[in-house]
C-alpha cells in the first residue's frame, strides 16, 4: 500500500475521548480524520476504514495505557489494565493492522509526543528527553539514547507516589495508588478536590496550586535522577488553562534537587511544548517515519540516535 514517493505515513492517536488519524508526508498533514472513543469494536472499525482508503508506507499508533509493547508477550499490541470502560484487556494493533502490509510501530501515546517534540520541537537533536503531560491523567515520555525505554512494561511514571507538601494530607483521587502524582496534580484530582467550585474560578494564588506545582516538582526530580534527560517539557490541558504552575516547577526542581545534580540550564530545562495540542497526533507520525528512514536516507529532523 505504499505510495510511489514511499514517504507518506499514518500516525493513529488513539485517546479516552477521541482519536485522531493523519496522513502526513513529513510534517505536511495530507488529510485528517477524527474517530469518537466509544466501545473497541466501533472505534476500532471505523478507524479501519479510514486506513484502507489511504496509501501510505508506514503505521505509527500512540495509544492510551498501559499497553503492552513486548513483541514476545501474547498480548503484545493490547491496552491492558486501563481504568476507561470496556478497553481492559483490548488488541488494538492486531485489528489495525491486518490486511495492510505495511510496517508499524505501536507506542504510548506520550512516548509518542515525545518523539514528534524531538523530532520537530524543543527536543531536536537531543538523544535523552522527557515529554510530561498533565491532563485528565499525568504521563511521562521518556526517550533515552534516542529510545522510548522498555522494560517488562513502559514507565508509568505518572504513578511514583511523592513526598508530601507538609501539612497537605488530602488522600489523593488516584483508583489505584491514591496521592501519586496523579492522584494529586490531575485535571481529574483537581476538580475532585475542588468540590462544588469550578476548575476556571480557581485564582493563580490559590494554595491548591502550591500542592499540583510541588507534586509535579517532585515528579521531574525522580524523572532527573533516573534519566537525566538534557530537558523536561510539561504540556497538557492543566498547564495550558494555569500558566502560572509551569514557571514554578523549575526553582523547586531546583530546590529538591539541592545541587547533587546541577541542571544543564535552569531557565530553559522545565519549559513548554513547542508543538502544542499538535504533539500528540504528530507523535504516531514521528513513530511511523522512523520505520521508513532507512530506505530514504537520513532526514536533517532525525532525532539522534546513538
Amino acid at each position: 500500500m505504499a505510495d510511489s514517493k514511499g514517504r507518506r505515513v499514518v500516525g493513529v492517536e488513539l485517546g479516552g475521548t477521541k482519536c485522531v488519524v493523519t496522513l502526513a508526508d513529513g510534517r505536511e498533514i495530507l488529510d485528517q480524520a477524527r474517530v469518537a472513543t466509544t466501545t473497541p469494536a466501533e472505534t476500532l472499525s471505523a478507524i479501519r476504514a479510514i486506513l484502507h482508503g489511504w496509501q501510505f508506507a508506514a503505521l505509527g499508533v500512540a495509544s492510551f495505557g498501559p499497553v503492552d509493547l513486548d513483541p514476545a508477550s501474547p498480548t503484545s499490541g493490547f491496552i491492558t489494565s486501563t481504568t476507561k470502560p470496556g478497553w481492559r484487556d483490548t488488541d488494538i494493533l492486531g485489528p489495525l493492522t491486518a490486511g495492510l502490509g505495511v510496517p508499524n510501530a505501536f507506542d504510548t501515546d506520550v512516548n509518542g509526543a515525545a518523539l514528534a517534540e524531538m523530532r520537530w520541537g524543543v527536543g531536536q537533536g537531543m538523544a535523552d528527553f522527557a515529554y510530561v503531560t498533565v491532563g485528565t491523567g499525568i504521563g511521562v515520555g521518556l526517550v533515552v539514547n534516542g529510545r522510548p525505554t522498555r522494560g517488562f512494561l513502559h514507565g508509568e511514571l505518572g504513578h511514583i507516589r511523592p513526598p508530601r507538601l507538609p501539612g497537605d494530607d488530602w488522600p489523593g483521587a488516584c483508583p489505584y495508588h491514591g496521592d501519586c502524582v496523579e492522584g494529586l496534580a490531575s485535571g481529574t484530582a483537581i476538580r475532585a478536590r475542588l468540590g462544588a467550585r469550578e476548575f476556571a474560578d480557581v485564582p493563580a494564588g490559590d494554595p491548591l496550586w502550591d500542592g499540583v506545582a510541588h507534586a509535579l516538582a517532585q515528579l521531574c526530580h525522580v524523572i532527573v535522577c533516573a534519566a537525566a534527560p538534557r530537558r523536561i517539557a510539561i504540556g497538557g490541558g492543566v498547564i495550558e488553562r494555569q500558566p502560572h504552575l509551569l514557571p514554578r516547577i523549575a526553582p523547586l526542581l531546583v530546590e529538591s534537587l539541592a545541587g547533587y545534580m546541577p541542571l544543564p540550564d535552569p531557565e530553559t530545562y522545565i519549559c513548554s511544548p513547542a508543538l502544542g495540542p499538535m504533539a500528540g497526533p504528530l507523535g504516531p507520525i514521528a513513530m511511523a517515519q522512523r520505520l521508513i528512514e532507512p530506505a530514504l536516507g537520513t532526514d536533517e529532523h532525525q532525532p539522534v540516535q546513538l
